[in-house]
């Protein structure tokens, strides 16, 4: 068999209109420019009264697009903050003032396959009082690694942070805890029937 390589763009955002205001938009990896897609397709939004934001088998990405995808509904507050040996503030990360949908009312859906950046998303948002999550406990995936290079041309891995929640909870090893907890089922999405139950009960 003759096999050409090439590259395979899986597209990272999914968006769809559920009706009455209400938007569903699923972020499958945190590749590079997913914050900037998101943040458009919010501003053209004119009947946008409520957002479903899956992370459901999201397995992260580029640290940069989690904290980008964070500050477009937070006016204020931690985002997220890079801890080091004897819990050394390495990295701390706010959120600007250039909030796009401050006050939509925002659900998020994870479950145990969603990792690193898209735990980032969930804990900041959660932490801030800002969404509310639905589904599993997620992961559990928040180091900062780095490779140190050995004459022999071999390689360590060493960790040298780990990822802290605006409250100082830890990702790594512990995952977030959602705000109402749905066990995955094989035959039915009880965790967006969930969410879309309460997001009509505010009224949309």
């Amino acid at each position: 068999f003759t096999l050409i390589r090439n590259w395979i763009r899986a597209v990272p955002l999914e968006h769809k209109v559920l009706g009455d205001g209400i938007h569903y938009v699923k972020i499958r990896n945190f590749a590079r420019g997913v914050g900037y897609e998101l943040r458009s397709k919010l501003k053209s939004q004119e009947s946008l009264r409520g957002l479903i934001l899956d992370l459901r088998d999201n397995p992260g990405g580029i640290f940069d697009e989690a904290v980008n995808v964070s500050d477009l509904f937070l006016e204020k507050g931690t985002i997220v903050s890079a801890l080091g040996r004897n819990d050394k503030v390495l990295s701390h990360q706010e959120a600007t003032q250039e909030v796009i949908a401050q006050n939509l009312p925002l659900f998020i859906l994870i479950n145990r396959s969603s990792a690193s950046a898209s735990e980032i998303v969930a804990g900041a948002l959660q932490d801030n009082n800002r969404a509310r999550l639905f589904g599993e406990k997620t992961y559990g995936k928040g180091s900062v690694q780095t490779i140190v290079k050995l004459s022999d041309g071999s390689g360590i891995k060493l960790t040298v942070a780990r990822y802290r929640t605006p409250k100082g909870k830890m990702i790594d090893g512990v995952g977030i805890v959602p705000d109402v907890l749905i066990p995955r089922t094989a035959n039915k999405d009880d965790t967006f029937d969930a969410a879309l139950r309460w997001m009509r009960k505010k009224g949309l």
